[in-house]
């Protein structure tokens, strides 16, 4: 065992794991990954992460290696039983607010073996395959982390001052500090089906989802030669009766009826349950629940993967600010207070969408061909759908409201491009800063910067000009996530509730060339 407690100890190394290793490691932070697998897991699972996780992507240090495995997605497409077009929903491949596509398709194993790639890079980050976790036991100041070597069956422990569970559904951390799953409500069997093929299909680049009670399916073309379907399975399926392409044909023939079924690779077919789960509580102590050992949710939205990465950007940045002593230990508080109902709802958006496109019988047909086609004139719905921006996180200590108006508080900022070039993620960096429409005073700006900030003007005309002005604000305090933490009026209105948090540390060299790093 340790005689020094590792800062953090990470269990699980999926991508909720490997993002919060990740951004920890940026901020010079320590950590142990323990992970059951040796390797990247095979299987492809997550397909789909918006633009807004993009924005974390990029911060990682992968964009370019992600854009070179990802498909943007050209939008929704919602058809009917017979294929026909109820409703599309159009989005721009070449970015929104967020400064990247709002929908990117990809396979899962590309992306982990990016992930694994890069954090390797850091020598502040260990990762230890092939073990599993057994137990924690919270000692005087840290917990004990207990696991066994799958291999050679010996057992190991270390000490950790934070522990982080990102294991998953069946989460061993979760179950040690009694939290338990609130079952929302949604339960659904599906059939998961992915294919490699060099015969392009022809069809429209974006998701389609078929509204059909008898048989709900989606399809989406997730690289240059990956396809996933999914069909809702009916009482008494399994994957067991579509093992093989012969079996599945019925079902993928309206998508492939002119392939050559030599040329179509099976890679996997499988079936899962789809559940809308929350844990009643995500801390306790020094141990934290991330991705899917705090919640799980239905697809409908392709919100899961990207739910887990959220958590590892929010918790990351107060975590290192802890650790390092530049910020009070109650911060912790706000990841549950601040994650927490964001999940809640984005998990509420995929029960809707799902329950839409799939409930309702003959009767439910008919009113989604009535209704579908005319949603485009509901006010709001369309910039809504397309516009990649989720819900405000919830007031909390780090995200400061008046009580009856919120404003821009709690609100991702745009990833705007400035007159140099770069965007807003590339200024902010990973530390705080405060954007405003007037020109700061020399001494502001040395404030700022000796507090480890940076000082962002929007110039009149410009779209973060109109979108402080939107808010009514002519100042804010962004966090280190690119959280809007409070408005004011001018710069000095904020000065006060600016804390000396240093920008993130350049990655090491450690052989292999350093990830991205902003200008």
């Amino acid at each position: 065992m340790n005689t020094v407690p590792i800062p953090v100890v990470i269990v699980g190394a999926g991508p909720s794991g490997l993002t919060v290793a990740t951004l920890l490691a940026q901020y010079g932070i320590e950590s142990l990954l323990l992970e059951r697998w040796e390797g990247v897991y095979p299987q492809p699972r997550a397909v789909h992460l918006d633009g807004e996780v993009r924005r974390i992507v990029e911060r990682l240090g992968i964009g370019a290696g992600f854009d070179a495995i990802a498909r943007p997605a050209l939008g929704l497409r919602l058809v009917d039983p017979r294929h026909r077009v109820l409703a599309q929903f159009d989005r721009d491949p070449g970015g929104g607010r967020n400064g990247f596509p709002e929908a990117n398709l990809f396979d899962q194993p590309e992306l982990e073996a990016l992930l694994r790639a890069n954090v390797a890079r850091y020598p502040t980050v260990s990762l230890r395959g092939g073990v599993e976790v057994t137990g924690l036991v919270v000692e005087k100041d840290c917990v004990r982390v207990d696991f066994d070597d799958r291999a050679t069956g010996g057992t190991d422990s270390v000490q950790a001052r934070y522990v982080l569970g990102c294991d998953g559904a069946n989460s061993l951390v979760r179950t040690v500090i009694g939290a338990r799953m609130r079952d929302l409500r949604f339960e659904q069997r599906w059939l998961v089906v992915d294919i490699a093929t060099r015969t392009d299909p022809g069809h429209w680049g974006g998701v389609h989802q078929v509204c059909d009670p008898r048989r709900a399916a989606t399809y989406m073309r997730i690289g240059d030669t990956r396809h996933r379907w999914e069909f809702r399975l009916r009482p008494g399926e399994s994957a067991d009766d579509y093992r093989d392409l012969a079996r599945l044909w019925p079902l993928l023939a309206p998508w492939l009826a002119d392939a050559d079924r030599e040329g179509l690779e099976l890679v996997r077919v499988a079936d899962y349950t789809f559940r809308a789960q929350l844990a009643d509580r995500w801390r306790a102590g020094r141990v934290f629940l991330l991705g899917d050992a705090a919640h799980l949710t239905p697809p409908f939205v392709g919100q899961g993967m990207g739910a887990g990465v959220r958590d590892a950007a929010n918790l990351s940045w107060k975590l290192a600010g802890v650790l390092r002593g530049e910020l009070p230990e109650q911060v912790l508080d706000s990841y549950e207070t601040e994650r927490k109902p964001h999940a809640h709802m984005m998990i509420r958006l995929a029960k809707l969408t799902g329950l839409t496109m799939t409930e309702g019988g003959e009767l439910g047909n008919r009113l989604r061909s009535l209704l579908a086609p005319r949603l485009h004139r509901v006010p709001g719905l369309t910039r809504t759908i397309i516009s990649g921006e989720s819900p405000p996180l919830h007031r909390s200590a780090l995200v400061v409201a008046p009580p009856l108006r919120r404003g821009l508080a709690g609100r991702l900022v745009p990833n705007e491009r400035m007159a140099d070039g770069r965007r807003i993620d590339d200024l902010i960096a990973g530390r705080y800063a405060v954007i405003t429409t007037a020109g700061p005073a020399p001494t502001e700006s040395v404030t700022v910067e000796q507090r480890g900030g940076v000082v962002v003007r929007a110039g009149p005309g410009t779209s973060l000009y109109r979108w402080l002005r939107g808010g009514r604000a002519s100042a804010v305090l962004v966090r280190p996530d690119g959280t809007v933490q409070t408005c004011g009026t001018t710069l000095s209105d904020l000065s006060s509730s600016l804390p000396s948090f240093a920008p993130s540390a350049r990655p090491a060299h450690t052989g292999s060339p350093s990830p991205h790093t902003p200008d």
